[in-house]
């Protein structure tokens, strides 16, 4: 068959493919377990429940956020909440047509197909899946040269569900044929203290309340890094103290970690460092500043940016990256601020 001859395990799978085992341990599988995005599983909810009513595929999803915010979980709830087959991959694996037929002319009817970093998806892919979408076809060349000759193939109706850090990178005609999109914002201290509670009884830790509250704050708003912490501030619990994580192990592990109660890793600080002693301030562009930190410029604007901007320690300007008067505090750099910066001091540290 067709299929037969694309379908290829390295490209495609029905397991998360991404972190260790125990992080997809700790994923929720249905929607009443999964914290946080309150309107986005409200709505789904509603969306889910309204195609199993009527026997459908669930539309298209399109999910925008930056990474670890729990697009590829939700991608799997979705699944186990319709009851159908998931498929998974990501767009840099579909190197060619083949690639991707064969992989729509595998799946079943009604199941989901993931493609994480969607933005990243060639344009003869595109095309491609703009009439799967649409008419839940494939066109295929047959034969080379005079003698060629298309084939449009059938294929199962399914959901795609394509997840992206970059939303404007993906083409307007591929974005529009998503009927419904939700975008993940970085989660509250009180969201992601539940996560952390969750994931500790999962794991079999024990953390005090105050602990939490304090992995909360470090955790930059993202359930990944939560988790991630929580499982080597347990490392850190088992060796050098009872076995629970109190505040005082939250302490001492980010401190050996080089992280601060705000969530700032070494690397952050030495992004606002050298936009002050390098650029005076800002502005500068991210690529000229990604070669001074040594960082890559997708890590730069995917990772670092976005949680220092949230936190106001950085802000984008059409002339490029300015760093705010809260930076030079934090850095205990005041004698280097611009009079005209309002430092915005108060309650900086560790609110």
């Amino acid at each position: 068959m067709l299929s037969d001859s694309f379908d290829r395990d390295d490209i495609v799978s029905s397991m998360f493919q991404e972190g260790d085992v125990q992080e997809n341990i700790l994923r929720p599988k249905m929607l009443h377990d999964f914290q946080g995005q309150e309107r986005i599983k409200t709505n789904l909810e509603v969306f889910i429940k309204a195609a199993k009513e009527r026997k459908e595929a669930l539309d298209h999803v399109f999910l925008i956020g930056p990474p670890g915010l729990g697009k590829t979980t939700l991608a799997s709830i979705v699944s186990n909440e319709m009851g159908s087959e998931i498929r998974m991959t990501s767009a840099p694996a579909l190197d060619k047509p083949k690639d991707l037929a064969g992989i729509l002319t595998n799946i079943t009817e009604n199941s989901v197909f993931f493609i994480d970093e969607i933005h990243r998806l060639k344009p003869a892919l595109e095309e491609m899946l703009y009439i799967a979408m649409e008419d839940f076809e494939i066109d295929w060349v047959i034969g080379q040269g005079p003698s060629a000759r298309t084939m449009r193939i059938p294929i199962p109706h399914f959901t795609l569900i394509g997840a992206t850090t970059k939303a404007g990178m993906v083409s307007s005609p591929l974005q529009t044929r998503f009927g419904i999109t939700f975008r993940l914002e970085f989660y509250s201290e009180k969201e992601l203290s539940d996560i952390i509670s969750r994931s500790a009884g999962i794991i079999n830790v024990k953390i005090e309340d105050e602990a939490v509250r304090m992995l909360a704050k470090c955790s930059r708003g993202t359930p990944r890094i939560a988790n991630r912490l929580l499982r080597r501030f347990r490392d850190f619990a088992e060796v050098k103290g009872e076995g629970v994580i109190t505040p005082k192990i939250v302490n001492e592990s980010i401190s050996s970690l080089g992280i601060d109660l705000n969530g700032l890793e070494d690397q952050d600080r030495n992004i606002l460092r050298t936009i002050i002693d390098f650029y005076g301030g800002g502005p500068v562009g991210a690529e000229t500043l990604s070669i001074s930190v040594g960082e890559a410029i997708e890590s730069l604007e995917d990772f670092y940016e976005p949680y220092l901007i949230q936190k106001g320690y950085l802000k984008r300007t059409p002339r490029g990256r300015m760093v705010t008067g809260r930076a030079y505090v934090l850095l205990g750099m005041e004698d280097k601020m611009p009079k005209n910066i309002d430092s915005d001091a108060q309650g900086l540290l560790f609110e």
